[in-house]
């Protein structure tokens, strides 16, 4: 009988074997943040409201719309961080790691984020990203490294029909003027009022909204692109260089602008055509006036935000091979007390030597136990009994073949080892 308690709408959860998958994804993405030299960070899940209001903006969706935001007995408001971005660099700050050393900081971090959305298909109420930001840096070798690092973590994960859609939105002196234009021209369109006041707060947002009776009007609105500065230019033409150089693959999208004020020059998203109106998968950019907005010294930054979710709904779109490693190589199956009392210890061995390793619990006969090693999804079954007690082997079966041989007990470990690297 199931509980009568179920999960809040709109939480994404994962459990076996999806779990593993999203597991595994998760360790890959830390694989690839180690070998580019960024450190883990772990963040507190609820913030001081302000800093997103300051930071992300009040007149994004994410702030005036789908924060969840509270009082706490003492009657301070606060917020479940709806990103990571702001989070990240308040941490960085506030621990001084700007100070410590070599510039940029660079560092990483995973887990829930919350925005109090509609739920469907890809978009949740509680979803999970991977965060990764350098930190303290214009140089736009570390716009490309940034970038690279999640372009080589999709590769990694077999998924081939990634695009990175990349735009620059100039910075606090070509954007003014920019802005007056495109005010001028988007004023002049048949909006709702709604839309009309988001031109006055922000006018960029207005290219982002997704509703085809505006885009259909935005055809022939002014791009940031033509109207960057000399340094913005430079900046955008190197970044897209160095994508070259190391063989990653982008389109040029001017209309790119995403859903956060803090973005300055290099922005980008990682679109996934298969996956309908929610295809983005993920996406960052620059923010190099995000440390002042909070109250922070000038300190550039850029940085990502990848959604494990919809990483895992464009793998499984896809039918790509990415397969996490096995829960169980090795099952254990013991025939009398003595046995198992014996083979309880060699699971323990076999676990320190680096093997995946599980056995039969609660005295099943050999009928029941060889099942639950079919189930485990074991390479490998140990089956011990008595009389192997008595010779000093056990009988080691390749699930898959049926093929089975003794094994001296001293060495079990060492040659299922070896018959599992083959």
């Amino acid at each position: 009988m199931s509980s009568s308690f179920q999960a809040p709408k709109g939480v994404s959860e994962y459990v076996p074997p999806r779990a593993d998958l999203f597991y595994a994804i998760r360790e890959a993405f830390a694989e690839q943040a180690r070998l580019a030299g960024y450190g883990y960070l772990e963040l507190a899940v609820f913030e001081d409201t302000n800093l997103f209001r300051r930071g992300v903006g009040e007149s994004t969706d994410v702030v005036s719309k789908e924060m969840y935001t509270f009082e706490d007995r003492g009657g301070r408001s606060l917020t479940l961080r709806p990103e990571f971005t702001a989070s990240v660099l308040r941490a960085v700050l506030e621990n001084g790691l700007h100070k410590e050393g070599a510039l940029p900081v660079k560092v990483w971090t995973t887990g829930p984020a919350f925005r109090a959305e509609r739920p469907q298909k890809g978009r949740y109420r509680q979803f999970y990203q991977l965060d990764l930001e350098a930190i303290g840096s214009e140089d736009p070798q570390v716009d490309a490294e940034t970038i690279a690092i999640a372009a080589g973590w999709y590769r990694s994960l077999g998924l081939t029909r990634v695009r990175l859609l990349l735009n620059s939105l100039g910075c606090r002196e070509c954007r003014p003027a920019y802005r007056a234009r495109l005010q001028e021209f988007l004023r002049g369109l048949d909006l709702d009022e709604a839309t009309r006041a988001r031109i006055e707060i922000n006018p960029l947002r207005v290219l982002d909204d997704k509703r085809p009776r505006v885009q259909e009007q935005l055809a022939d609105a002014p791009l940031m692109a033509d109207h960057l500065c000399a340094a913005c230019k430079a900046h955008h033409d190197r970044v897209r260089e160095l994508l070259a150089d190391l063989g990653v693959e982008w389109e040029d999208t001017p209309r790119l602008v995403r859903g956060l004020d803090y973005y300055t020059r290099t922005t980008y998203e990682f679109d996934h055509p298969l996956l309908g109106a929610q295809s983005g998968i993920g996406g960052g950019g620059r923010y190099d006036g995000l440390s002042e907005d909070i109250g922070g010294p000038a300190l550039p930054g850029i940085g990502f935000g990848l959604g494990l979710d919809r990483t895992i709904l464009a793998l499984e779109a896809e039918g790509a091979e990415f397969a996490p490693k096995p829960r169980c190589e090795v099952f254990g199956v013991a025939l009398g007390e003595t046995a198992e009392r014996r083979l309880f210890g060699l699971v323990a061995e076999l676990r320190r030597a680096g093997v995946a390793a599980d056995m039969a619990f609660g005295g099943k006969k050999l009928k029941g136990a060889m099942k639950d090693a079919d189930r485990s999804g074991a390479r490998f079954a140990i089956i011990l009994g008595e009389r192997d007690l008595a010779d000093g082997v056990a009988q080691v079966k390749e699930l898959g073949s049926g093929e089975q041989s003794a094994v001296s007990l001293n060495n079990v470990a060492s040659v299922l080892k070896e018959r599992l690297s083959r």
